[in-house]
């Protein structure tokens, strides 16, 4: 093999930057470590997972990348900035600030392909991306690269900068030149995150119990919501950004310069009235190409009427 079949660690981060992600690591595509394997497997054994069976579902995949992409040698772990800044009009009501725009995970994979391409690679015949699609443990990875360390709330926190990111990968057939190391946890003592969530689904160990998360109720949840769920809810009908907004490091939180993830002005415009009536053909025009649409129509209005019906008691 030789030096020209090697990723430079350092091209593959300038790049990274240029297309406008805010972090990028890279590792040897090893099987996960044998204590994280072991957590992954207990917190599906406990059902952590609701009814996400896809988590569960190619589990020896999402343990070793080899056997996603045969031959793989590198993964590439990159970030993309989210933040939103404010909240929706305060005359309607809110959603978490990861689905206020554009579907992340064409935009992310969009921008993992134009890396690609920069690097000289084409996808399939040189390695995959991958974007909360496919049995990667993205977090893990991202870990692994040294982006940043698994909070207690269960998200990433990247040092200086904080939790409002979309992860990707790139599985790569070459190896680099280099990779990165992990960097150690600097949550200390700080519980702010398990104190903040309102229905006590944090576990403590930087894992939750998806049962109990809004975020799951409102989006990966089908039937009806737990009795008390819209007494939580605060004003937010999709998601939950409660754990993230008590997080210290998102003091760092600067707003996102990807114009995809900003609400629309007809998103802004809309009054709790609005969403109180909102019809079939309005949820299609609102969030054509939107991660809103994993709820479904049916999904989104159960919440407004949830949140609607807590408030008028």
């Amino acid at each position: 093999m030789t030096t020209t079949d090697m990723l430079s660690a350092q091209q593959v981060k300038a790049e990274a930057l240029r297309l406008g992600f805010a972090a990028c690591g890279l590792a040897p595509a090893e099987p996960l470590d044998a204590v994280h394997a072991a957590r992954v497997r207990q917190w599906l054994a406990e059902g952590n997972n609701g009814e996400m069976a896809y988590l569960a579902n190619h589990l020896e995949k999402r343990l070793a990348p080899r056997l996603l992409v045969e031959g793989a040698k590198t993964v590439v772990s990159v970030a993309l900035n989210y933040y939103t800044g404010a909240s929706l009009a305060p005359e309607g009501y809110d959603f978490a600030r990861y689905a206020q725009g554009r579907d992340y995970h064409d935009v992310v994979r969009e921008k993992l392909r134009a890396l690609m391409a920069a690097l000289g690679l084409q996808e399939h015949t040189d390695g995959r991306c991958f974007c909360d699609t496919a049995p990667v443990d993205e977090r893990y990875w991202a870990m692994r690269c040294g982006l940043g360390w698994n909070g207690r709330s269960g998200q990433l926190v990247i040092p200086g900068a904080g939790t409002y990111f979309f992860l990707g990968e790139l599985i790569l057939l070459r190896p680099a030149d280099a990779y990165d190391n992990p960097v150690p946890s600097r949550c200390g003592s700080c519980t702010r995150c398990i104190d903040a969530c309102p229905t006590g689904a944090l576990l403590g160990d930087g894992s939750l119990d998806a049962r109990r998360c809004l975020s799951y109720l409102t989006i990966e949840h089908r039937g009806d919501l737990p009795a008390d769920a819209g007494d939580h809810m605060g004003h937010c009908v999709y998601g939950c950004d409660r754990c993230a907004e008590a997080c210290p490091w998102n003091r760092f939180a600067r707003p996102t310069a990807e114009a995809d993830f900003l609400p629309s002005d007809a998103l802004r415009r809309m009054t709790a009235e609005d969403w109180q009536h909102l019809t079939p053909e309005q949820y299609r025009a609102l969030f054509k190409g939107s991660a809103v649409k994993r709820a479904k129509y049916e999904g989104l209005l159960r919440n407004i009427r949830a949140l609607s019906d807590s408030t008028s008691e």
